[in-house]
């Protein structure tokens, strides 16, 4: 059994889903592991991951147009405005997705579907740079 860590840095350019499958498919590659189990960890609480559709950029648009209707920025309901009015959106939103994902490796590649991809979605609307923490344990 082996275990390792790696770190990705990822700018944004403020509100929308980054694809950065690519990244991680490498740095599998690179370490030449065969199966095991990927985690990844957002180390932030306004942004979030998640797997989506890598096909179709229409997907992408429609996420972001559903979670500005589901949670408005500026809306008067929130308190917490100290980075903005996009500041307790964005939290709100990081709560409603998620900030770990798993994804289990087998014969060194990610257990895909078809049309399937690694997001960062930013959820503030100025660029952020966002650390996300890789854990594989496996062979």
């Amino acid at each position: 059994m082996r275990q390792a860590f790696h770190e990705i840095v990822i700018p944004t350019r403020g509100r929308g889903l980054i694809d950065f499958t690519r990244d991680v498919e490498r740095w599998i590659s690179s370490q030449k592991f065969q199966d095991g189990l990927l985690t990844l960890h957002l180390r932030h609480t306004s942004a979030s991951l998640l797997i989506q559709e890598n096909a179709d950029p229409d997907v992408r648009r429609d996420l972001d147009a559903f979670f500005a209707r589901l949670v408005r920025d500026g809306d008067s309901l929130f308190i917490h405005t100290a980075e903005g009015n996009d500041d307790m959106p964005a939290h709100i939103r990081t709560a409603l997705t998620a900030v770990n994902l798993s994804i289990p490796v087998k014969s060194s590649r990610l257990t895909f579907g078809t049309w399937q991809g690694i997001y960062l979605w930013e959820h503030r609307t100025h660029p952020h740079s966002r650390q996300i923490v890789l854990h594989f344990i496996g062979e």
